[in-house]
């Protein structure tokens, strides 16, 4: 029974693995205000690009465009984190172990 387990805990973390290799190739992307700014994510939840529309930046209204990067980041940030764990549910089959995510 006890190698059974080796070989399973192996297995899991061998596609835990190419789960982490997959996710630093896959992106996602993210536009509020209608496109005024886009925002691309990595599956590993780092900022690849910042998408700014020229009309987006009104000198008059800086907390517009502000207000439109926290949307556009918090929202990337959110989709990111979705597709991590929805690649580790896949693997660990939804149970929520520590340290993985």
């Amino acid at each position: 029974m006890n190698k059974d387990l080796i070989r399973q805990a192996q297995q899991m973390q061998q596609r835990m693995m190419k789960m982490q290799e997959e996710l630093s190739s896959e992106t996602v992307e993210t536009s509020v205000g209608g496109g005024a700014v886009t925002v691309v994510f990595t599956g590993h939840q780092v900022l690849q690009s910042i998408k700014v529309q020229p009309d987006a930046m009104d000198p008059a209204d800086p907390a517009m465009l502000e207000d439109l990067l926290m949307a556009a980041i918090n929202g990337g940030l959110e989709q990111a984190r979705a597709l991590a764990s929805n690649k580790m549910g896949a693997i660990t089959g939804g149970l929520k172990l520590p340290g993985l995510m």
